[in-house]
């Protein structure tokens, strides 16, 4: 996925919207899947707009722009969710560092693993509270949303759950062999 989609698809969303309610709907809704900041966002509405796929629908106040797509940004916004498959993402910060955690003492790798279990458990909890805030329609964002958001609350505790189950691996490992002959 690129930010150049991301940008595309909320304005065909929302048809039309200024650069302010861009960041402020990907605030609660993609920077739960994909994050960028203010100066990037407004960095690829230039893009978008030198590009012909979005235009300047109106201006307003303090120099405030409102966008729309093009038709031609319309298409390629269905040229991207039709022809492109996304390519799996292949870092992992986390995992990065379970691979290494050998190299520690068998207590601060437990910890570690303690502590990204306490994480993911707290974005998970994190999403569950946005789901609770958002008020949901019937409209695209809303239903896609939520979608959307399912996932992560489900990633979330997997990730949780697989951290748990990590920390008993470690810690049944560096358990004493239980003596065949007290059994």
């Amino acid at each position: 996925m690129s930010l150049r989609h991301a940008v595309l698809g909320l304005i065909v969303e929302l048809d039309g919207a200024s650069g302010y309610d861009l960041m402020k709907l990907f605030e609660i809704s993609l920077a739960n899947v994909w994050t960028a900041t203010q100066s990037q966002v407004y960095g690829e509405l230039a893009k978008l707009t030198a590009d012909g796929l979005i235009e300047v629908a109106a201006e307003g106040p303090r120099g405030r722009k409102e966008y729309r797509a093009t038709d031609a940004g319309r298409e390629e916004l269905r040229r991207w969710l039709v022809e492109e498959q996304p390519r799996p993402a292949r870092r992992d910060g986390v995992l990065l560092k379970v691979f290494f955690l050998g190299q520690l003492e068998p207590g601060r790798a437990r910890a570690y693993l303690r502590d990204s279990a306490a994480l993911m458990g707290e974005r998970r909890d994190g999403l569950a509270a946005l789901q609770e805030e958002v008020t949901w329609g019937d409209d695209n964002l809303s239903l896609y949303g939520r979608l959307t958001l399912e996932y992560g609350r489900r990633f979330f505790e997997m990730r949780k759950e697989w951290a748990e189950w990590a920390e008993a691996e470690l810690a049944r490992h560096a358990a004493p062999p239980e003596d065949a002959d007290h059994a």
